[in-house]
C-alpha cells in the first residue's frame, strides 16, 4: 500500500473514532438533561413550561457540542494538509 493509501486509511479510521467517541459526551448530557427535567416536572407539574424551555435550550446547547465534532472530522476528511504534502 502507498503512504497516500495508508494515509487516507489511517485519517478515515481515525474520523470514525472520533465521531464515535465525540458524541458519547453530548449523548449523556442529554440523556441526564432529560431525566432531571423530567423529575423537576414531576415534582412541580405548574412550572412544566418553563422547565421544558430551559431544557429545550439546554439541549440545542449540548447538540452543539457533537456538530462542532462532526464540522472538525469533515475538516480532516476532505481537507487534510498532510495529504497534500504526500501528493507533492
Amino acid at each position: 500500500m502507498t503512504n497516500i493509501g495508508l494515509f487516507s486509511t489511517l485519517v478515515t479510521a481515525m474520523a470514525v473514532l472520533a465521531i464515535g467517541l465525540g458524541v458519547v459526551g453530548p449523548g449523556l448530557g442529554m440523556g441526564i438533561a432529560i431525566a432531571k427535567a423530567l423529575e423537576a416536572i414531576a415534582r412541580q407539574p405548574e412550572l412544566e413550561k418553563s422547565i421544558t424551555r430551559w431544557l429545550l435550550i439546554g439541549l440545542a446547547m449540548i447538540e452543539s457540542l457533537a456538530i462542532y465534532v462532526l464540522v472538525v472530522v469533515l475538516i480532516v476528511l476532505f481537507r487534510s494538509p498532510m495529504l497534500e504534502y504526500l501528493t507533492k
